[in-house]
């Protein structure tokens, strides 16, 4: 017997019963952005290594360790895309979509790092994304906050998440914060963590949220990135924290919160949760403005988020908020006889055309009546129409209810019809 091959570690099959969870998922991700008038892009799932090298940032965790990156036959390195945004910022580029436009996108899909694998976080993992682009106000980074909040009364998780926001400022504000944070982590540098000693230099803003205590302890007395933000800033950041007071979304000031990628500036968010056991981040986002220019646009403000859709599901599942999905089946039709079984599936067809949305399986694979039957229990379906003889005579089908303790009833197509609408 040849050996069995197994799925690469850490990338995951998702199973029947498991699928309907993710489409309940999905299902509401879309609708909710679509209330808000956003619109689905699609791109491909290999880039140019290049884009987020540039994008990204050499120097950090993702491109330096994570990234699946190989050559093709042209010699070309290309890369698995391990996020949405730098990619959708490419996508408009290319297609015309951003310049002197406003755009509302959205998109869903897997992504790619190397990571080690654990509950939660996976090397193929699955990211709901959202991007907007041509607005420099603060009500489109509100906006975009109002909806992830919108989403958690959705999926019923409203009172398990936490806003954390901050503002890293414009990008020279932030290139004087950094230098003052170098001074100060130098200062301190023997009660660094090797981590932290390898970020000092190219990417020190990563040290504040450095998950060692003892490193956490020093910072206290760091300067802040607060006292560092430009006018205009500050004032952006004072009319977003107005907007989300006015819509009544709670949030906490997170002075510490940085985000682990180089394009962002001025508004960045969490949203977190202590209901997966140590605190994990379900959705982060913020302000972009100069991600479009570095990537060969003209210059474009954006702003957006991503979120980790295993880590939702899991929570979702975790709090018991999947809520009701909807069966497999409604119908499952038995033959008895040849003529029968040859007319089932035409019949099947007729009963779809008359209710849409209805779900039915018609029995396959030979078998006696009585084992058709018990395939019907089997299934999810709530009634088996039972076609014999007599049904094909008179265009009718016999309904049996398999979930309640009730007499069978022979009905004509019309009148099936009529009752197989109340499932759907």
């Amino acid at each position: 017997m040849a050996k069995q091959i197994q799925a690469v570690r850490g990338m995951n099959d998702c199973v029947p019963g498991d699928t309907q969870v993710w489409q309940k998922v999905e299902s509401i991700l879309r609708e909710t952005v679509a209330s808000y008038g956003y619109q689905e892009i699609r791109f491909p799932i290999v880039e140019s290594t290049d884009l987020f090298k540039r994008s990204i940032g050499e120097v950090t965790d993702i491109v330096e360790k994570e990234m699946y990156t190989f050559e093709d036959r042209n010699g070309d390195s290309l890369t698995l895309r391990p996020e949405g945004t730098a990619v959708c910022v490419r996508a408009g580029n290319q297609n015309g979509l951003l310049y002197n436009q406003e755009q509302r996108l959205w998109y869903m899909g897997p992504m790619f790092r190397h990571e080690r694998p654990q509950k939660g976080r996976y090397r193929q993992f699955h990211q709901f994304g959202l991007e907007v682009f041509g607005f420099e106000t603060a009500d489109i980074d509100a906006e975009v906050i109002i909806l992830t909040a919108r989403l958690w009364q959705a999926f019923g998780i409203s009172e398990h998440v936490r806003l954390e926001l901050n503002s890293l400022g414009s990008n020279e504000a932030r290139a004087q914060y950094r230098d003052a944070l170098v001074a100060f982590l130098e200062q301190n540098i023997d009660a660094l963590d090797e981590d932290s000693k390898r970020r000092m230099h190219t990417n020190p803003l990563r040290v504040l949220d450095s998950k060692n205590p003892d490193v956490q302890a020093i910072l206290v007395n760091a300067p802040k990135l607060s006292e560092h933000l430009d006018e205009e800033s500050q004032q952006h950041f004072a009319n977003l924290c107005e907007r989300l007071d006015a819509a009544g979304i709670e949030y906490q000031v997170n002075e510490k919160l940085v985000r682990g990628l180089d394009y962002y500036n001025r508004t960045v968010f969490e949203w977190v949760t202590e209901s997966l056991g140590a605190q994990g981040t379900v959705c982060a986002g913020g302000r972009y403005d100069g991600l479009v220019e570095q990537l060969g646009g003209k210059a474009t403000p954006a702003v957006g988020f991503a979120m980790g859709m295993e880590r939702l599901v899991l929570l979702l599942q975790e709090l018991n908020c999947v809520g009701e999905i909807r069966r497999t089946s409604d119908v499952y039709i038995a033959a008895m006889g040849d003529a029968a079984s040859i007319q089932a599936p035409v019949i099947a067809e007729k009963l779809r055309a008359l209710v849409p949305g209805i779900r039915i399986i018609v029995h396959a694979g030979g078998g006696n009546f009585k084992k058709q039957l018990k395939r019907a229990d089997k299934s999810d379906a709530v009634y088996a129409l039972i076609i014999g003889e007599s049904e094909l005579e008179n265009n009718q089908v016999t309904v049996k209810h398999l979930r309640e303790h009730q007499e069978q009833q022979t009905l004509d197509l019309d009148q099936a019809a009529e009752l197989l609408k109340g499932l759907v």
